[in-house]
This record gives C-alpha cells, structure tokens and sequence, in this order.
C-alpha cells in the first residue's frame, strides 16, 4: 500500500491562475527555486502535456546545482496535476508528486501529495517544509498577478 505525506494550504485566488503558476514556466521558476534559489529559465524545460518531459537546474547560494528531471503522468486544468520528479536524473522517478486544486469560498484548496517511498522520517519532514516553502513563494507569484 503507497502511503502519502501532504501538504494543504488555502490560496487566495481563483483555481485557474493557481494552475497557471504551476504550469507556466515564467511562475515554476520563481516558486520552484523559492526566495533562496535560483532557477534559470533558459534551464528550465517543461512540455506540460501527459508523457511529456520536465528538466530544471536549481543554482544553490553555495555554487552547487541540483539537476531536476520527471515526467508529467496527468495534466487536468484547473483541478489535477500529477508529474514524477526526482533530483538523480536517469534513475526511477517512482509514483508522482500529486497537485489537486478544490474551489473554496476563500480561494483555492491546493494539496501537493507525495509517496513517502523509502524516505525517513526527517526526509519527509524536510520535504513538507519544502513543499511550504514553494507554496509561500506560490502565494507571492498570486499577489503578484493580482495586483
């Protein structure tokens, strides 16, 4: 049985531009990357279609690099995305990491659900705080575009 860890925040915006920050790559650079990495979009390659491809670089404060590669298994706007992603290119992506937008009376419901694999428990801890920070530059991308 796959168990998942989640995450789930309430955005202030309608569910068809949160999709978009997901799936644009001008808005995936900033929050992919968040407010301490960089991501270059000449790096970045995202065929946002199912079976297509996603390539990333994240350029670390320390001069290090993270090669990014996965593979988009469902694309359903504005509610589902589902894409596998993983930072040893080449190798098994396992399950996808699962992105589900609900409509709210408050905004959109987004909830970015993810196999826990084999990852130990202070992995799937760093991983949530992760996802957390995507989601709090996510809601900069909103504001953003909403002003």
């Amino acid at each position: 049985m796959t168990e998942y860890f989640t995450v789930t925040r309430t955005l202030r915006a309608p569910r068809e531009l949160v999709f978009e920050t997901l799936v644009k790559p001008e808005h995936f650079a900033v929050w992919f990357g968040t407010a301490a990495v960089d991501v270059p979009q000449e790096t970045l390659t995202m065929d946002v279609r199912p079976g297509g491809q996603f390539r990333a670089v994240m350029h670390l404060p320390d001069g290090n690099r993270i090669n990014w590669a996965g593979e988009y298994k469902a694309v359903e706007p504005p509610t589902h995305l589902a894409m596998t992603l993983t930072d040893q290119p080449g190798d098994d992506a396992g399950l996808p990491v699962l992105f589900d937008l609900e409509e709210s009376a408050d905004g959109t419901v987004l909830t970015i659900r993810q196999d826990r694999s084999d990852f130990s428990d202070e992995q799937v801890a760093a991983t949530i705080a992760g996802y957390n920070s995507f989601i709090d530059d996510i809601e900069r991308v909103l504001e953003r575009l909403q002003a």
